[in-house]
């Protein structure tokens, strides 16, 4: 299925949430059964960490119940990986994948990569070319006085034995990334949508310390003013950057269907946005849109609350508004619906999500 944004798409959140990148109106969005990842940038990887393992290659596609193809989807990637979990059951396998993972095999995307003269920069990047760079969880900046905080979202959908994996994967991807290309470890907080897992060993080993679990999201945190010293290996200009915002290559500006349709709800927070709205958006029906989200294990409603949840829980945690104010913020009649709502969300209520 192939879905492209109508240019309803807002680029940035309403005045009262920093900035956060998403994909440009037009950008091309892929589903989960899409054949879009090419070969050599995902699967490659996890094959050549299976070899490094003494785990045929071929013995592991098997298990995948996939072939050597131009393209595959990303539920072919997450059957693979599923595949590796089950050959290489070592608590450290997400973690090394990760570090193979950026600057990756993406083309252009990868090339820009390499060529960002800060962090963030290479942040900006990761965010905005997710569909080559991330195509399994799409990363979002926001800025908050003196913290960057990086938040890791859904793409596509992604079976809940596999999610803390993929997670871990893509944190260490990205703490690697930054520590291979500024030369120096950084202090990164980590924060985990799980409960905490009895052996944190590699945790502390490919991460650090700094771990917090039982978090409503999956989230980087560092100093802000990180973000503009210079790396080392700076390239000036960054052509691939240009490249790329010349349109050289489209797809690297994709976003998954869950990714998008995020983008899409996000500057609209205030309102309970119907489906059909979004439908429209998205140039499908509503029955279509409900098929899809199906096809991706979630639902509209699911979809509208986490958006709605990550405000709230912005404006709760970091901002320290009341209840009285996000409830105004976010449109509802009264303080007790927001709670009601809230809990719903996240399982708790604003005073115990804000005393955790």
């Amino acid at each position: 299925m192939s879905f492209s944004l109508s240019s309803s798409l807002s680029p940035a959140l309403s005045p009262a949430l920093s900035p956060a990148l998403c994909a440009p109106p037009g950008s091309p969005v892929f589903d989960l059964a899409s054949p879009c990842l090419p070969w050599e940038q995902q699967a490659a990887c996890v094959l050549e960490l299976a070899r490094t393992r003494a785990v045929a290659p071929e013995d592991l596609l098997r298990h995948a119940g996939l072939a050597r193809s131009a393209l595959i989807s990303p539920r072919q990637l997450l059957a693979l990986l599923a595949a590796l979990q089950h050959r290489l059951p070592a608590t450290d396998t997400p973690f090394v994948l990760g570090q193979l993972s950026l600057p990756g095999h993406a083309g252009l995307a990868s090339h820009a990569l390499l060529q960002a003269a800060t962090l963030g920069e290479a942040l900006e990047l990761l965010c905005r070319y997710a569909g080559r760079l991330s195509p399994l969880l799409t990363p979002r900046l926001l800025l908050h006085g003196d913290e960057a905080l990086l938040l890791w979202t859904e793409s596509c959908g992604i079976p809940a034995a596999q999610r803390a994996f993929v997670v871990d994967m893509h944190m260490s991807a990205l703490k690697s990334l930054c520590q291979w290309q500024g030369g120096a470890a950084l202090p990164w907080r980590f924060c985990f949508n799980r409960t905490r897992p009895r052996d944190l060993s590699q945790h502390v080993v490919f991460l650090g310390a700094e771990l917090s679990f039982g978090c409503q999201f999956d989230a980087m945190r560092l100093p802000a003013a990180l973000l503009s010293r210079r790396w080392p290996r700076a390239v000036k200009p960054n052509l691939a950057q240009r490249a790329l915002e010349q349109n050289a290559d489209p797809a690297a500006a994709g976003r998954g269907l869950l990714a998008a349709l995020y983008d899409w709800l996000l500057p609209r927070y205030r309102e309970a946005t119907p489906l059909e709205q979004a439908a429209q958006a998205f140039g499908v029906s509503p029955a279509t849109l409900k098929r899809r989200l199906a096809l991706h294990g979630t639902h509209y409603q699911a979809q509208l609350d986490q958006a709605r949840s990550h405000v709230a829980l912005y404006l709760l945690l970091l901002q320290g508004r009341s209840s009285d104010s996000i409830a105004s913020e976010l449109g509802f009649h009264d303080r007790s619906s927001f709670r009601r709502s809230f809990k719903r969300w996240t399982g708790l209520t604003p005073g115990v999500a804000l005393s955790g």
